[in-house]
């Protein structure tokens, strides 16, 4: 294997040049102040942590981690996404707080397998999690936060899926029973949104034409509310009916928020993540073909670290709103030019100091000729030149 040139950097990780960070910035400080008017408070975690907690928690696969070993021997892990660290500490040293807990983060994360096809190792994740409501107004509140957080980021143009395991787990338990095989076939499939496949799956299970009737009849539930009483037509599941009535509460909170328009019910959905148990979600944008934002209920994952609680979540993915999505930051304001000789030093310094305490952006330079500054002037708004002692505006 060649030596790296100087330039070079791993496949999978980025620069973020100045004007970059000013969009990355925007999305995080109005999607960070958006979440804190809900309640939600911000928390940092470990960009490290041990493979024997926080790794093998996870629902990030174990060939998609990062690992290493420190001095001792120890597997350690960069963080895959920032739910499992969240439910690590509500374990440890948020035990004791009461409940409901509403937490918010942004934060970069790292994932192997995102090298290929073009994607990325290192990306930015900006989130929520409510800890402690087992309830359709939970769910409800962190689908609605999650619309409030895309208008925040800039996002003007955005729908939100909503589904539900418990039903797609409901109705193919009822159609094949007993058949796991398939059933994860199947999953599979709708997991990649490959619908032509999913009916290809369908035929070389040789069903009776009523089973493959009642599973196709699964493509055509998305929409508004009354999804949910067509659902309840092709399954008599307990386990599905139940979950429709759940998904149907959702929707009515979600009126009185206002933000059911940005809504479709989509019972193909089943989540990415192995943790979810019951409503996920994901949001598109109108500029993008996959998702901008996902999360859903995730109940049994903070009993892995001795804390059992009800919890619901989701996380912008920040990178394709940055690479993919028009935002509306604001131009950034050209920086005051200062320039002066020796005998103006502490005169310039000061006059800058007081720039600054009042918000200007300023830049200082010693002895520039005037050529200099007038070429500066192509980068900069007002220029102040300092000449014995006195200022002068250029």
């Amino acid at each position: 294997m060649s030596k790296p040139k100087g330039f070079e950097k791993p496949i999978g990780v980025r620069d973020y040049l100045p004007h970059v960070v000013s969009k990355l910035r925007y999305i995080e400080r109005n999607v960070i102040d958006c979440m804190s008017r809900w309640g939600y408070r911000q928390i940092i975690t470990p960009t490290l942590e041990y493979y024997d907690t926080v790794g093998v928690a996870s629902s990030t696969s174990d060939s998609k981690l990062y690992k290493m070993l420190n001095n001792r021997g120890t597997t350690m892990v960069l963080r895959s996404d920032m739910t499992t660290p969240i439910a690590r500490v509500m374990g440890s040293l948020l035990q004791q707080e009461t409940l409901p807990v509403r937490l918010a983060y942004h934060a970069n994360v790292f994932r192997s397998i995102e090298e290929e096809a073009g994607r990325e190792a290192e990306f930015f994740q900006t989130g929520a999690e409510l800890v402690g409501v087992d309830s359709p107004e939970g769910d409800a509140e962190v689908i609605a936060l999650a619309i409030a957080s895309l208008q925040a980021a800039g996002v003007q143009n955005f729908q939100i899926s909503l589904g539900h395991v418990g039903f797609l787990s409901g109705l193919l338990d009822e159609a094949l029973p007993e058949q796991s095989d398939k059933q994860e076939a199947l999953k599979d499939r709708l997991l990649n949104r490959d619908f032509v496949g999913f009916r290809e799956q369908l035929t070389s299970f040789n069903l009776s034409a009523e089973q493959r009737q009642e599973l196709e009849g699964l493509l055509r539930l998305r929409g508004a509310q009354d999804i949910c009483e067509q659902a309840l037509e092709i399954s008599s599941n307990p386990q599905a009916a139940e979950a429709i009535r759940h998904l149907c509460k959702v929707w009515e909170v979600l009126e009185a928020y206002g933000m059911s328009q940005y809504v479709m019910i989509d019972l193909t959905m089943i989540g990415n993540f192995s943790y979810y148990t019951g409503m996920v979600f994901e949001g598109y944008a109108a500029e993008l073909g996959s998702p901008v934002c996902s999360g859903g209920r995730y109940d049994n994952l903070l009993a892995q670290f001795g804390r059992p609680l009800a919890a619901t979540g989701f996380a912008l993915k920040t990178n394709r709103i940055l690479d993919g999505v028009q935002l509306p930051v604001p131009e950034q304001p050209q920086p005051v030019l200062i320039v002066y000789d020796e005998s103006s030093r502490h005169e310039a310094f000061a006059r800058a100091a007081a720039l600054r305490g009042e918000g200007y952006m300023v830049v200082t330079e010693y002895e520039a000729t005037a050529d200099e500054v007038e070429t500066a002037r192509i980068g900069y708004g007002e220029i102040i030149r300092f000449t014995g002692g006195k200022p002068v505006l250029g």
